[in-house]
């Protein structure tokens, strides 16, 4: 199944595709004019160059790519990152350094990935109480195994 998402490239990179039948995400490319060195502890937006526009009920999640995670820490300060189907402006990566020596993009450098998912809209419903569960209010670590 897929959904058809206009998308608007201004870089030199491929269009966001999928590595293998299975993946989930597509891959986003760096596109800084310019090396960026991301010192630890560093954030920066890096540029994409794609803008979207997704139909309505859905959103696309840009979250970390693990191979930058475990070799290098990189990882992104909101994640995952969420694109409203509203927004038109260009996709930047919020990215930081969690590792122990700088890091250089480059352009063309895969950064991240983007999932697409669907939404459904809450409709709160106020209530004085709310229903009992064996749980109740334990949270943080209540519901594993001690």
């Amino acid at each position: 199944m897929s959904v058809t998402v206009a998308i608007k490239n201004t870089s030199d990179n491929p269009v966001p595709a999928y590595a293998t039948i299975d993946s989930a995400g597509v891959d986003l490319y760096a596109n800084n004019p310019a090396p960026i060195s991301l010192d630890p502890m560093q954030r920066v937006i890096v540029p994409t160059g794609v803008y979207i526009a997704l139909p309505q009920g859905y959103e696309v999640q840009v979250r970390p790519r693990s191979g930058l995670a475990f070799k290098h820490g990189l990882t992104l300060v909101n994640t995952p990152g969420t694109i409203d189907a509203d927004y038109r402006g260009e996709i930047g990566v919020l990215m930081i350094n969690f590792g122990e020596e700088p890091f250089e993009i480059q352009k063309g450098m895969r950064i991240a990935q983007m999932v697409l998912a669907k939404y459904e809209r809450i409709g709160w419903e106020e209530v004085e109480e709310l229903p009992p569960t064996a749980r109740g209010e334990g949270g943080f670590g209540h519901t594993g195994a001690h």
